[in-house]
């Protein structure tokens, strides 16, 4: 079991059952990450909240979270595809912006637009958007192995380090429409077989600098961002340009890592733990999954009024992408002193 999960039991033990964990971030984070928390609070029994100034964040951990009736649901997923199955079109027959004509193929863009205008016929739009999110990283004009940070579309043939052969760039997205759809309509089901009845995770959109979160909860579990590591927002920029969201870039942290960047994480980061604590029980645990690379992380917890209890060190393995070199995460676990 991953380090991260393990330690974060610490949450579990100290919450009576049905009481809330907290999920919090304050940019835009890994889809991968936070909603994960939000479900593994639910199949454990507690009711929880997960906040993020990111539309893209919050638009997945209301999807992956939500109930379903399951036949309205698959009804709808299913009818999408059929019609998806009957367009013929190989190019767009309207206007794209700037970034669909260099990231994606003709036919590729042609089918992505015209998913994306089937959404709001139904129920279910925002299931339908995540799928039309995870296909559109797909099928963009990239290497296989560079989906996490490709800098520059890739139009001709490559060796791919991921097959260990030569790849060309992808050309159609209905594959991956048709994939992503029957996928997300397992995940749902599975999903709902373990989770906890009458368990609910409420999403909260804003900064978590300023946000009320509306309760007292028994934990908090944490991600921040990477202050001068990551861009998020160009990470998702596929989600932003299809989805039409807004960016709300004013409001992330870590951006940059001149002085003046990692002092305003520093203040930031602090800001959002402080008004954290005012929402949590007494003695509850704060858990932090960071890249604490420049040792940021003492300053920031006594700043926010939190003392640092355990620090724990793990190996983060290569997922999709490639990374050059090894990669840790430091996993603190923190609590406002009695």
């Amino acid at each position: 079991m991953m380090q991260e999960y393990t330690h974060a039991r610490t949450i579990g033990q100290d919450a009576a059952p049905g009481r809330h964990v907290l999920v919090v971030g304050n940019s835009l984070l890994d889809e991968g990450v936070d909603f994960e928390r939000l479900r593994r609070s639910l199949e454990s029994g507690y009711d929880a909240c997960g906040a993020d100034v990111a539309p893209f964040n919050c638009l997945l951990m209301r999807v992956k979270t939500r109930a379903y009736n399951p036949f309205v649901l698959e009804s709808e997923l299913r009818d999408a595809l059929a019609r998806l199955d009957r367009f013929e079109l190989v190019r767009p027959s309207g206007p794209r912006s700037r970034f669909v004509r260099d990231w994606y193929a003709p036919k590729a863009a042609a089918e992505l637009l015209f998913f994306r205008g089937l959404i709001d016929d139904y129920e279910h739009a925002d299931v339908l958007r995540v799928v039309l999110a995870r296909a559109a990283r797909s099928a963009r004009r990239t290497a296989h192995f560079d989906l996490d940070f490709p800098r520059t579309p890739q139009r001709t043939p490559y060796w791919c380090h991921k097959h260990r052969r030569e790849c060309r760039p992808v050309e159609e997205a209905r594959r991956f429409l048709r994939r992503y759809t029957l996928d997300t309509l397992a995940r749902v089901k599975e999903f709902a077989r373990v989770r906890a009845r009458r368990r609910a995770a409420a999403v909260l959109h804003g900064d978590a600098r300023e946000l009320d979160f509306g309760g007292r909860f028994d934990g908090v579990v944490t991600s921040p961002p990477y202050p001068g590591l990551i861009d998020y927002h160009e990470q998702h920029r596929y989600a932003y340009e299809l989805l039409g969201l807004d960016e709300c870039r004013e409001l992330e942290l870590g951006k940059g890592s001149s002085r003046t960047a990692l002092r305003s994480y520093v203040e930031g980061i602090a800001a959002v733990f402080a008004n954290v604590r005012g929402a949590l029980q007494p003695g509850a645990p704060v858990v932090v999954v960071i890249n604490d690379r420049r040792e940021l992380y003492p300053e920031i917890l006594e700043l926010a009024g939190l003392q640092l209890e355990e620090r724990y060190r793990r190996h983060v393995n290569r997922r999709t992408g490639r990374r050059a070199g090894e990669f840790f995460e430091d996993v603190l676990v923190a609590r406002a002193p009695s």
